[in-house]
């Protein structure tokens, strides 16, 4: 044994990360590993890992030394086929695809696109008060996230749009460790390339659209016709499943926390900070990766350079050194400095619209709904990136 690996051996772990049974109940092994060391080594799949809330915020703000350029997903298919995604660049050309999607998603064009966010939210409600008993993911988190990002993004209105959820929800999987899941992703991932290709291509897309202005930044030259692919399938997998996921989860925790939902509904200015503490405490994506360019030391452990670092957006918003009674769901908490978003350069272009789409449900439930009960618990499947509930059923009144 070397010394570097004898000094590894310290901070090593053969957990597997990617198992169902954790992905199922991340978070007491993410306490584990957050009290093993501050940087701790995942041998089963050759990665350092970052799971304190300190040393996840630090990386994410030093590009230069983590770097995205490699890919952030956590297998060479993926980094591959996402080489000319923003998630998977630095500066400075990521800074020129950023300001194509800054300006596709300013709030006024996304109210112009998307129509006004309210009423639909307010019009979602009134029918799930008439129903009382419902599906909190696909009748309540689906319907408007589903119904504005498919327009914000310009896809047609056919019958493909039905399956552009499904292929959303796969997405993730594929950037997840190599194994079963990843290999059942493959499809639906060349399903949607071949989609985008064929049935979205630019003359098809709705007018005024996501799709349209970054379509239009490729006409221009400032960037490339597979840059413009790669941010459309990006953003049509991230604006549909993440926030799918984050709607779906704190209306849960709101539901199995009544005297937090009374809060919400005693002052709706809670609204923003309930929707944020739900996010915190179920991160909708859970990790992603980047590659040192230099030896790092954190704390007496050194990573050296040219390995893959996982981040755990997951269990840094669990921390207890930073969040004090960090399971506990608190309406008032107000963590805007969740790790949820990402941070630093890749900080999420699309947070403005979750959370508007967030506030504009949440904000209409508070207004009509005085309670919210849980009918059937969660029921949650594995995914390698994301997490969020797939089906639970809640009563309202």
């Amino acid at each position: 044994m070397t010394t570097t690996e004898a000094s590894r051996s310290t901070y090593s772990t053969d957990l597997d990360l990617f198992s169902d049974e954790v992905l199922l109940d991340p978070f007491p092994h993410y306490r584990h590993l957050r009290d093993l060391a501050p940087v701790v080594y995942l041998s089963k799949y050759d990665l350092f890992g970052l799971f304190r809330y300190d040393q996840v915020r630090t990386a994410l703000n030093d590009w230069e030394t983590f770097s995205s350029a490699q890919g952030v997903a956590l297998n060479p298919i993926a980094n591959e086929a996402w080489k000319d995604s923003i998630l998977c660049m630095d500066p400075p050309r990521h800074r020129t695809i950023r300001k194509v999607f800054d300006d596709a998603l300013r709030p006024k064009f996304v109210r112009k696109v998307a129509g006004d966010l309210d009423v639909q939210a307010h019009e979602i409600v009134d029918e799930l008060l008439a129903q009382g008993e419902f599906d909190g993911v696909t009748d309540f988190a689906h319907r408007l996230p589903v119904n504005v990002v498919m327009d914000l993004v310009g896809f047609p209105r056919d019958e493909n749009r039905k399956k552009i959820l499904g292929w959303a929800e796969g997405s993730f999987n594929f950037a997840g460790p190599l194994g079963d899941r990843q290999t059942a992703s493959l499809p639906g991932a060349q399903a949607q390339l071949e989609y985008l290709i064929n049935n979205a291509s630019v003359d098809k897309l709705l007018p005024d659209s996501f799709g349209r202005v970054v379509y239009g930044a490729a006409e221009k030259g400032e960037i490339t016709q597979e840059e413009a692919v790669t941010m459309m399938i990006g953003y049509a997998n991230a604006g549909l499943d993440t926030t799918i996921n984050a709607v779906a989860a704190t209306l849960w925790l709101l539901a199995v926390n009544p005297d937090q939902w009374q809060a919400v509904r005693d002052d709706h200015k809670l609204v923003p900070s309930a929707f944020l503490e739900g996010i915190r405490m179920e991160s909708p994506a859970q990790f992603f990766s980047r590659v040192t360019t230099r030896d790092v030391e954190i704390e007496g452990i050194t990573i050296p350079e040219g390995s893959r670092v996982l981040h755990s957006y997951g269990s840094a918003n669990r921390d207890e050194r930073h969040y004090p009674d960090p399971d506990r769901f608190d309406a008032a908490r107000n963590p805007v400095d969740t790790m949820a978003f990402d941070n630093g350069v890749h900080t999420c272009p699309g947070r403005t619209l979750a959370s508007m789409e967030g506030h504009a449900l949440f904000k209409a439930l508070a207004e009509k709904v005085s309670s919210i009960e849980l009918v059937e618990a969660p029921t949650w499947i594995p995914n390698s990136i994301t997490r969020g509930p797939s089906t639970y059923r809640v009563r309202i009144s």
